[in-house]
């Protein structure tokens, strides 16, 4: 069996502050993706911040660095475009950078919640319309991300209006606050709401990183790593790398006599056409 990692290397939230490995520039995030590449990621979920540091959906960083990266011929790694790196961004320019770029992947979040208990995380019914279809048109595949229950059946709901297309794929991402804890019961419990043939991939927030990704790999799911989800490598231990985070990965998914996907494996699994 073969196992996507999936690598998201920044995110909007965590700072250098937190990591000073944390890459920010398009220059960083370009390292980090062929250094990611080489130790075992398939795919790689991208963030862009601006010249302060705060999270953006600026189409021109989004440009610089996927030209840094697509320069590099020898790296056949997916591109996972995230369309929520700004709280404050519209529908229009949270769309823009697909149109531009088209990556393989971009994020799908299925609906609306209270994140981190501070701000509205917004996703209404009339811009994931608006996003499932520009994804259509783009040819960019949904990586459809669930934060609690609901999600799921949102996404069942735009399967059916023809929103969406299956088969879907789905990244359950546990212990944001305002989501759903990071418990193995909550894995299990929404790996069996999602359609057959679907596949999913799941991650853990923080120090529920290393526990949801053993349940992930015991139940024959995809894992997510990086420096998005987790700055840390091990308690009290920062993470010296997003790669060295998916160097572990790769170490435990030959432990569980699995095979880490190379891109183009990860390409046949999401039913990725070019």
């Amino acid at each position: 069996m073969k196992t996507i990692i999936s690598a998201a290397l920044t995110g909007a939230w965590p700072s250098k502050k937190d990591n000073p490995a944390l890459p920010i520039t398009p220059q960083e995030i370009a390292r980090d993706v062929f250094e990611c590449y080489e130790a075992g990621a398939s795919i790689v979920h991208l963030h862009m911040r601006d010249d302060s540091g705060q999270g953006t959906m600026d189409v021109r960083k989004f440009r610089e660095t996927v030209e840094l990266i697509r320069a590099r011929k020898d790296v056949d790694v997916l591109l996972n475009l995230t369309t929520s790196g700004d709280l404050a961004a519209t529908d229009e320019t949270r769309q823009l950078h697909l149109r531009e770029l088209r990556p393989e992947l971009a994020s799908y979040d299925c609906g609306s919640m209270n994140w981190m208990h501070q701000s509205l995380f917004l996703n209404p019914p009339q811009f994931l319309e608006q996003l499932g279809k520009t994804m259509q048109e783009y040819n960019v595949k949904p990586e459809i991300e669930i934060f609690d229950a609901g999600m799921v059946y949102n996404a069942l709901y735009y399967l059916k209006q023809g929103i969406l297309k299956a088969p879907l794929h789905f990244q359950f991402v546990l212990g944001a606050a305002g989501g759903m804890g990071a418990s193995v019961d909550n894995l299990v419990f929404l790996k069996n709401l999602i359609p057959e043939g679907s596949s999913w991939s799941a991650l853990g927030i923080g120090k529920a990183h290393l526990p949801i990704m053993l349940a992930t790999l015991a139940l024959g799911g995809h894992v997510r790593v990086g420096m998005e989800d987790n700055v840390m490598f091990a308690a009290g231990q920062l993470a010296e790398s997003n790669a060295q985070l998916v160097r572990r990965a790769a170490e435990l998914i030959r432990i569980a006599g699995n095979e880490p996907a190379t891109p183009e494996d990860a390409r046949k699994i999401l039913s990725i056409t070019r």
